[in-house]
């Protein structure tokens, strides 16, 4: 008998295929989004070191968000993201949008972070 495979194995293996060709650098990070029902983050990650150089999610408390699963979340994390990217010296990532579509959310993150200075 077949299963018909969940949305989020689907997810996982269209962002493993994606992270064949994309990989974060110390002079060029990788921006990666995560997005849950309720909430949304962002990473910049530096894949040679393995390490996680910068975080922002809709949990924050100085966000001050009442609810993490909108747009309007989304955008705080893409300036917040930007703004803690900028104080440790980020100007340029590549974007990583975890197998997710570039839409609603997604695209509210990258569109905000852009507009806070971040290149991508």
């Amino acid at each position: 008998m077949l299963l018909k495979q969940s949305k989020n194995e689907s997810r996982k293996k269209r962002h493993v295929r994606m992270r064949r060709k994309l990989a974060g650098t110390a002079e060029r990070p990788r921006l990666n989004v995560f997005r849950s029902l309720n909430h949304i983050y962002a990473q910049i990650i530096d894949d040679e070191q393995g390490a996680t150089l910068a975080a922002a999610s809709s949990m924050d408390k100085e966000l001050g968000l009442e609810y993490g699963g909108n747009a309007a979340a989304a955008k705080a994390v893409g300036e917040a993201i930007a703004k803690r990217a900028m104080e440790k010296g980020i100007k340029t990532v590549v974007f990583d949008r975890g197998g997710y579509i570039y839409h609603g959310r997604v695209a509210a993150l990258a569109a905000a972070a852009r507009e806070a200075g971040l290149e991508f």
